[in-house]
């Protein structure tokens, strides 16, 4: 008697394509054409590094620790 392991069937496949195991609700922010959707940009190395902020008013903090870095 040998040991053979079962090849996988075509039911364990189209188990995986049952509608019921994909997300039904997808979030709103992947939904959004961009990833920076209300980011605002702050531009640094004079043009070379771009860091997306959420909030506008830490501009300067993000800016004097980016300068700190160096």
């Amino acid at each position: 008697m040998r040991n053979v392991q079962q090849v996988s069937t075509n039911a364990d496949f189209n188990k995986s394509l049952n509608i019921s195991n994909h997300q039904r609700r997808i979030p709103k922010p992947k939904l959004s054409s961009g990833s920076i959707k209300g980011m605002y940009p702050v531009i640094l190395d004079d043009g070379r590094t771009i860091i997306y902020v959420s909030d506008k008013n830490k501009e300067n903090e993000i800016r004097s620790r980016y300068a700190s870095r160096k």
